[in-house]
């Protein structure tokens, strides 16, 4: 089930919603049993017979967190890598599995082969999530042993198939809270406008850019090299395509949450405004780098051990975090990519810094300038990211820098070049969701986070075009999903 179909829109989520506030009335665990069913039941959705695996991984994790709170120090870190282990056994046979058989295959000749193995979807998340209960059980961070809860922390629809990745101290607390089950209509205001930008984000621009992407990356991939201007309209509409989508279930995932009372924590915060590439991934899939961070390259070593051994932890990171995005080499490139990026960047600040170099020396110019040159870095990895192989991604580079014979010759449809313009100015210049709507959510503190005004733009619920034209745009919205089948969201690959 995808939140931009009609069954959801119009039958599980207003359904969803109605039993939590009236059971709700009379008793929260019924409430709480009552959203982990329709969990459960959106999960099965794609695939009944995963949602055992689902339920497996919730038990046996809940037992290991429940035994590592209430054991000593030595024992209790012993079970932790036992936990451990285990999900990343479970992840490593269903997502990596078959990929390392065909790389061994490859290399020695040996033949073997485990068949088809279907990746249970969301698998990714929910094993990170759960690490994360893990480890902060491990650290006396998880206090709350609820079984209801914890069911609920992991298996809530809004999050389980593409994120955010969750921390128990997050969620946990505001299941406890007695407001939550009780009906509060400025978040069901807020709500509905977030999950309204979300839907129209996905609708009507990540799914346009689509279709613009696919015919050039297909022609790539059957071996033909793309003209010039076509190859890069592809890739720009691709990075379009993939900010919206995944900005767009962010969204809608915030807003869904507002509707049950529940703020989940930012995810998504205009990366592509970023003047370098470490401030992209304090906005890019913002909680997967505090993953990374906190649960990888810290545990590593960080920046502790001298400057050779810090560049190898980031490299590690970013190589693991390419590979955990998806079973191949174009994924690790990708993630080879941004580690070699951000190996740069922190030398670079290292330079600035021993040069006595004020950070705003080149003043809006170069603020400009940096911008631009991390949007095309971000935008040439994106090449790995998109490509089904790297034969693929070669034929398109090849066309990104001329090498068809005939690009000089090559003509583009102006509404794909138009449209890539425009989008590319709505990105840069127009206030995002949670500036609009003045989103507050997690620690503000934590760079990245901040929600700056928007002036004259921001949401008010006094003014009458502020729900006159989201209302417009919702309309169009779902006029668009009667033409055809909705389109999956990226992330749910991964």
């Amino acid at each position: 089930m995808l939140f931009n179909s009609f069954p959801f829109i119009f039958c599980f989520l207003p359904l969803a919603v109605l039993g939590f506030y009236l059971l709700g009335r009379f008793s929260h665990q019924l409430a709480g049993l009552w959203l982990c069913a329709a969990s459960l039941y959106f999960y099965s959705q794609w695939n009944s017979h995963y949602v055992w695996l689902l339920l497996i991984s919730i038990t046996v994790n809940y037992g290991f967190g429940y035994g590592i709170a209430r054991l000593g120090h030595s024992r209790a870190r012993a079970l932790l890598i036992v936990a451990i282990v285990f999900n990343l056994l479970l992840l490593g046979y269903y997502k990596y599995a078959g990929f390392f058989i065909h790389a061994f295959d490859s290399v020695l000749g040996t033949g073997w082969s485990l068949g088809q193995i279907i990746l249970p979807l969301g698998i990714s998340f929910f094993t990170f999530t759960q690490i994360t209960f893990l480890v902060d059980s491990y650290k006396g961070k998880a206090r709350e042993y609820n079984f209801v809860h914890y069911l609920l922390f992991v298996t809530y629809f809004p999050h389980l198939i593409a994120g955010p990745i969750l921390h128990h101290a997050q969620m946990m607390p505001q299941f406890a809270l007695r407001q939550t089950y009780r009906i509060n209509w400025e978040n069901k205001t807020r709500g509905l406008m977030v999950f309204t930008v979300g839907l129209a984000k996905k609708i009507l621009l990540a799914d346009t850019f689509s279709a613009y992407v696919t015919p050039v990356f297909d022609s790539a991939h059957t071996g033909a090299t793309p003209l010039l201007l076509e190859s890069w309209i592809a890739v720009l509409a691709f990075a379009l395509q993939l900010y919206f989508d995944f900005s767009g279930y962010c969204d809608m995932a915030v807003g869904i949450s507002y509707l049950f009372n529940i703020k989940l924590p930012l995810n998504f915060n205009s990366p592509y405004k970023a003047a370098n590439i470490i401030d992209f991934w304090r906005r890019w899939h913002m909680t997967l780098s505090a993953f990374l961070r906190d649960y990888l390259y810290i545990p590593l070593g960080g920046n502790r051990h001298g400057k050779a051994r810090r560049w190898f932890n980031v490299m590690a990171t970013m190589l693991l975090g390419g590979l955990w995005h998806g079973a191949g080499w174009t994924f690790v490139i990708w993630g080879g990519l941004h580690g070699i990026y951000l190996v740069i960047n922190h030398a670079f600040q290292n330079l600035r810094q021993r040069m006595g170099w004020d950070e705003g020396r080149w003043g809006w110019r170069g603020r400009i300038l940096s911008t631009a040159a991390t949007f095309l870095a971000v935008t040439v990895a994106w090449v790995f990211f998109r490509s089904p192989d790297l034969k693929t991604a070669g034929h398109m580079l090849s066309g990104m820098i001329g090498g068809n014979p005939l690009t000089w010759h090559a003509k583009t449809h102006l509404d794909h070049y138009f449209s890539v313009y425009f989008g590319l100015l709505a990105v840069w210049l127009l206030p995002n969701t949670q500036q609009w709507l003045r989103l507050r959510q997690g620690d503000e503190k934590e760079p990245g986070l901040k929600s700056e005004p928007s002036g004259w733009l921001e949401w008010n619920p006094d003014r009458w075009w502020n729900w006159v034209l989201p209302g417009i745009v919702l309309a169009i919205a779902i006029l668009m999903l009667t033409n055809g089948k909705p389109s999956e969201f990226l992330y749910f690959q991964f």
